[in-house]
């Protein structure tokens, strides 16, 4: 067989790169380098076997297989392709064994078949080297990627991190874009399946008596799946705010918690914003300002300030423009443009009791002088 190892080891290389749909699209030089020197090392190994009662692979031997293992897991790949091509491969080694033999001598049925065997089990030995070293590979990253996410948890909860560390971070564990978070608190004995049941949305940070699931804004953070998701789970769950406010979200979840006291849930501290604010949380009254004027928040200065100004008398009025056009010394028509707009940007809010009534908690809190407009 030695003579004719070159050639074979070529024609397996190529045969095992080409005939392995996973590997016959990879265009990568040190990818053919490594799949030839792998092949190489193989066949030199099984021919150093003949007549000899070495084990198959000794360690510098499996260790060129192990790494061939793990390259696929770190590639993303899972471990049929490279068992199919060591499957390929036997079927090679058995042929160029067969021919090369058939050079010298007749060969009998018998030996056939012992060559089979041998060669059989030498690629068992080879398959379980490589599989040691994708599940090696998976175990390592699975640990390195439980770390990153630790260490992300733990940013957004401190939030006094630069923004470059904190989206690197998230980069890290595939949030190419770290935007809104919704944080949910969960007794500490669930910690593990959100980590489980949320995976590439979320991530998971125990603390002394909870845990905090960090959801990245999406479909699984919405509200209608995390009433269905959470039920029965005593969540409470915090407002939707940008990363860089997830400590307040955080309290807010707290303070909700505290005021609900215990309940199966899950609870969304959205539905308390306001009762917060009358008690005094400044950052419930910043939630809700920023959420009830948001379609204003795209007007001039001055438009806007005047249209707040309308709608604070429109609210403490009653709706009576007579006494709005009083207060604020402007002419009837003057606040029923200022209310058709405002309607405009509003909608249907307007007509509901309970946002009429953060609306004005919200302008209440930072009310303008009333004065001609």
């Amino acid at each position: 067989m030695r003579p004719r190892l070159a050639v074979t080891v070529r024609a397996v290389a190529s045969a095992v790169a080409g005939a392995t749909p996973a590997f016959a699209t990879i265009d990568d030089a040190k990818f053919e380098r490594d799949v030839r020197a792998a092949v190489q090392v193989a066949l030199e190994r099984f021919i150093d076997l003949v007549g000899t009662d070495q084990p198959a692979l000794p360690p510098r031997f499996r260790e060129v297989f192990v790494a061939l293992g793990a390259a696929e897991a770190r590639e993303d790949r899972g471990p049929e392709a490279l068992l199919a091509a060591l499957r390929m491969a036997s079927r090679l080694m058995l042929r160029m064994a067969s021919e090369s033999l058939a050079q010298v001598r007749p060969v009998g049925i018998e030996e056939l078949i012992d060559l089979s065997d041998a060669i059989s089990a030498y690629v068992d030995e080879l398959v379980a080297a490589s599989t040691d070293g994708f599940a090696l590979q998976l175990r390592e990253q699975a640990g390195e990627g439980d770390r990153r996410r630790r260490q992300l948890a733990e940013l957004l909860l401190r939030g006094s991190a630069p923004q470059s560390v904190v989206v690197a971070a998230a980069a890290g564990i595939g949030w190419r874009d770290l935007d809104a978070v919704v944080p949910v608190l969960l007794p500490l004995d669930q910690a593990r399946d959100a980590r489980f049941r949320y995976g590439a949305d979320g991530v998971v940070a125990e603390r002394a008596r909870d845990a905090v699931l960090l959801l990245r804004d999406g479909p699984r953070a919405a509200r209608p799946h995390l009433t269905d998701a959470l039920v029965g789970r005593g969540a409470v769950v915090g407002p939707m705010l940008g990363w860089v406010q997830v400590p307040e979200a955080v309290r807010l979840a707290e303070v909700t918690a505290a005021l609900v006291g215990p309940d199966p849930g899950p609870v969304f501290a959205d539905d308390y914003l306001a009762v917060l604010a009358l008690k005094g949380e400044p950052g419930a009254l910043a939630v809700l300002a920023t959420r009830r004027l948001a379609p204003l928040a795209q007007l001039r200065e001055a438009q806007r300030q005047s249209l707040l100004v309308t709608l604070h008398s429109w609210l403490r009025h009653w709706g009576s423009r007579a006494a709005v056009s009083a207060e604020l010394f402007v002419h009837p028509q003057t606040v029923s443009y200022r209310l058709g707009r405002l309607r405009e940007l509003l909608g249907d809010d307007l007509d509901d009791p309970a946002v009429r009534f953060e609306l004005l908690l919200v302008l209440a809190a930072d009310a303008p002088p009333a004065r001609a407009r």
